[in-house]
């Protein structure tokens, strides 16, 4: 039988950066493996995929799904109405695009497309990027063909024959910097000699974290480190307010330059997303972790624990930010030689290439 040269992949899920990122990052590496690939995305209608992905050069089909509401039960009478039309728009999407293989990155848009393909008999790939599984990739992790995780011990929620460990895809841009540490500093407006803390919360933004650096900005600074905080757009004016003024600080909604950013870092402050961390761990940047804990199943705690055991990270719990922020810190900045081991330690957890490797899982599953 003659192979089939030009395969048409289906990509569903999103909700969040953390799943976005990865997604685009596999279809980038599949087109450049064969740019004949077609390439359709599904995700949720009204979230931030509806924007990226066209952004990235994809198509996207948004389906109606919406997240189960665990506080309030009695709304989840119009989530049910609504998977039930999400199922059959899927089904609609699949006879038109007829898929050879569909790849599901997490999120609950991928529920409803992976479920009507696996009924349908074609081959799925799933991509979960977190230490501590989310529920769609539970729930369709038996009929799944490849499981690509990020960390060990994915056993306790999927079927070990189907595992394999490739790491997060992350943006592309983040690993290419040609900056000494010195020169990255200096193109950021900041004094070379001096270090600098780095702090990330999240594209939106991080409240306890915007909270903790505003109360523990004088004694940071006080130790002639400089601070460069991005804030999320929720929270710039803010605290673009109360950094005003003050030398050695810069308040940011957005840093669009990352990869410089870290490269002029000594110490990074962040939330504790599958994302981030692959970042971190690719480049080797000591830090300290601050989990969300509005987060499913608390699994940015589950994901910083993993670093931690290795003495790879910092963490401190949400709850204790804001009184511990500031000592943590200046403790880190006085220490050189323990952000020397952080730094190797974190670096050693490091998977590269994850993207490529995941396009071997898909062509493997497609053959």
């Amino acid at each position: 039988m003659k192979e089939k040269k030009t395969y048409k992949v289906l990509v569903s899920g999103g909700g969040t950066g953390g799943h976005i990122f990865p997604a685009l990052s596999i279809a980038n590496a599949l087109k450049r493996r064969d740019p004949n690939t077609e390439i359709l995305f599904v995700g949720a209608e009204n979230r931030m995929e509806m924007e990226r992905v066209p952004a990235a050069g994809y198509e996207i089909v948004g389906l109606p799904v919406c997240g189960f509401d665990r506080k309030r039960l009695w709304r989840n009478i119009k989530v049910l109405y609504m998977l039930w039309k999400s199922m059959r728009r899927a089904r609609k999407v699949m006879r038109e695009f007829q898929p050879d293989i569909a790849i599901g990155v997490g999120g609950y848009a991928s529920g409803p497309m992976l479920k009507e393909v696996q009924k349908a008999g074609i081959p799925t790939l799933l991509q979960e990027q977190n230490s501590y599984a989310g529920v769609t990739n539970k729930l369709l992790a038996q009929k799944a063909g490849s499981i690509c995780v990020a960390y060990e011990g994915m056993e306790r929620f999927f079927p070990a024959d189907k595992i394999v460990l490739t790491g997060n895809p992350v943006r592309a841009n983040i690993l290419n910097c040609e900056l000494t540490q010195a020169q990255a500093k200096e193109q950021l407006g900041f004094d070379p000699s001096r270090k600098l803390v780095l702090v990330v919360g999240g594209s939106l933004g991080a409240r306890t974290i915007n909270d903790s650096v505003a109360g523990a900005l004088d004694e940071i600074l006080a130790t002639d480190a400089q601070i460069l905080w991005q804030t999320g757009k929720f929270y710039a004016e803010e605290c673009a307010e109360i950094a005003k003024g003050k030398e050695g600080v810069k308040a940011t909604a957005f840093i669009s330059d990352m990869n410089v950013a870290y490269r002029a870092a000594d110490l990074v402050v962040s939330r504790a997303g599958a994302g981030t961390i692959s970042e971190l761990q690719l480049l080797g940047m000591p830090v300290i972790l601050v989990p969300s804990p509005n987060v499913a199943e608390d699994h940015q705690r589950k994901n910083a624990q993993a670093l931690v055991d290795k003495d790879a990270a910092v963490m401190i719990l949400d709850a204790d930010c804001r009184k511990d922020l500031a000592s943590k810190v200046k403790a880190l900045l006085a220490d050189d030689e323990r952000r020397k081991v952080l730094s190797t330690n974190v670096k050693k957890m490091a998977l590269v290439n994850s993207d490529e490797k995941i396009v071997d899982e898909i062509y493997k599953l497609l053959k």
